[in-house]
């Protein structure tokens, strides 16, 4: 029994871990070393692009369930996100560079794996998990295209990466350490405006030169990952309730909430990098670091990395898709990652684990566990395959695409505690079946 698995990104690669723990051979081919995108830096495998975060770990929090699912799964992205986090409140922010050299380690060293360097244009014959991400180069989207039925099958839209900036080079007296309402641990640098800095600076934004993107147009950028300027463009105040919002941030030196914040999250183990958070971008160079550089506390900031706009593309999976994310028209044919239309390096994680574990499955005569809706893991695999979706969208795991309690509970944050308390139940059930 073999599956050759394209791409090794979050997906790919934890979708070739579950198939080669369940003793099926893997072929895993990946572009790089030889050919790398615009949004990779590194030869390794999963490498995180947007964010050193892999966002909320409270049960109380959708994709903080969807990872304690996986957790409970023995999933390979999981084990090595949590061997190499770095502290981030009440988040799992991990080393990126050590994570997905720790993940590219656990491949290489599984005896069922087999890795072959080279960019792939075109499906090979037998079993095929397909998740070359969001940055399939063109040759192979053409070839996917004409398999869907050269319809428009495949979207393109554009993601942005937020720029790094080095720790040493904030100016501290500009600004302080703290979590959200003093929630976790203090692992923020929290950068204030006044409400004149603030006007200056949103100015600018607005009026900051892009760069040159082929394509692109505001309406069509997918709102959990939208630029800071593109958002900024929409009201004055807009970023005041997103990216820059300052509730429950109290200055220390005022014991006041400033009018607006920046907040800066680690990147690494050390903390000697930090990302801005939510100031994803595809401005010019030299016009993010003029821009940015307005935030008071950054006037002297050294950028390591700029912010950096990239293809996008996924699949009208409700019409092309099953619940196990294979192709309805050739089930030899799988998709994993951002390629189906889940949002998130937790999401893109959870459809290769769950697209690994289906196709082993098959391939030795055991038949689909089917995750229930009530589940993180079931529900993003019945959303994406939900033919009822009309105008699909990429999505995140949320609470809203899975089943009420049916009962009341008083709180937001205890409602949500029950739905993961009811899901949690149901994965244990399951667990000893999946792992067989």
């Amino acid at each position: 029994m073999q599956v050759t698995v394209i791409g090794a990104g979050l997906a790919g690669s934890e979708c070739a871990w579950q198939l080669a723990s369940r003793g099926i051979q893997v072929t895993l081919r990946e572009m790089k070393p030889e050919k790398k995108t615009p949004a990779h830096e590194t030869e390794y495998f999963a490498e995180l692009c947007c964010s050193n975060s892999l966002r909320s770990d409270q049960l109380e929090n959708a994709v903080g369930l969807l990872k304690e699912e996986l957790r409970r799964l023995d999933s390979l992205i999981l084990s090595c996100a949590d061997a190499t986090r770095v502290e981030a409140g009440g988040a799992l922010a991990v080393d990126r560079h050590g994570f997905a050299r720790l993940v590219t380690e656990r491949i290489a060293e599984h005896p069922n794996i087999t890795v072959v360097p080279g960019e792939v244009t075109g499906l090979p014959g037998g079993e095929v998990v397909v998740a070359s991400g969001p940055l399939t180069s063109d040759a192979l989207a053409e070839r996917l295209q004409a398999l869907l039925g050269g319809e428009e099958t495949a979207l393109h839209f554009y993601d942005a990466a937020a720029p790094l900036v080095s720790a040493e080079s904030i100016d501290m007296e500009k600004a302080w350490m703290g979590s959200r309402y003093d929630r976790g641990t203090a692992d923020y640098v929290n950068c204030p405006m006044s409400e004149e800095e603030y006007e200056a600076f949103w100015q600018a934004l607005t009026t900051a030169r892009e760069a040159e993107v082929h394509g692109f147009e505001d309406q069509k950028v997918f709102e959990g990952c939208m630029p800071v300027e593109v958002m900024a463009r929409r009201g004055r105040e807009t970023l005041c309730y997103g990216p820059l919002k300052p509730r429950g941030l109290t200055d220390p030196r005022t014991g006041k909430e400033p009018y607006a914040v920046v907040q800066l999250r680690r990147d690494n183990r050390e903390g000697s990098v930090y990302n801005l958070v939510g100031f994803q971008t595809h401005l010019r160079f030299p016009e993010q670091r003029r821009v940015f550089s307005m935030i008071p506390a950054l006037h002297d900031a050294e950028f390591l990395r700029y912010g950096v706009m990239h293809r996008n593309t996924f699949l009208n999976s409700p019409r092309l898709l099953d619940r196990y994310y294979r192709l309805k028209a050739d089930p030899s044919i799988s998709f994993a990652g951002q390629m189906t239309g889940v949002e998130g390096y937790v999401e893109s994680a959870a459809s290769g684990f769950l697209a690994g574990v289906e196709t082993a499955r098959r391939l030795r005569g055991l038949p689909p566990v089917d995750f229930p809706q009530e589940t993180a893991i079931g529900a993003l695999g019945l959303y994406v395959s939900n033919q009822s979706v009309v105008a699909f969208q990429p999505m995140n795991i949320n609470f809203g695409i899975m089943p009420p309690l049916g009962r009341r509970v008083k709180g937001k944050r205890n409602k949500n505690a029950e739905l993961s308390r009811r899901s949690l139940d149901i994965i244990e059930k399951l667990r000893e079946t999946v792992l067989e």
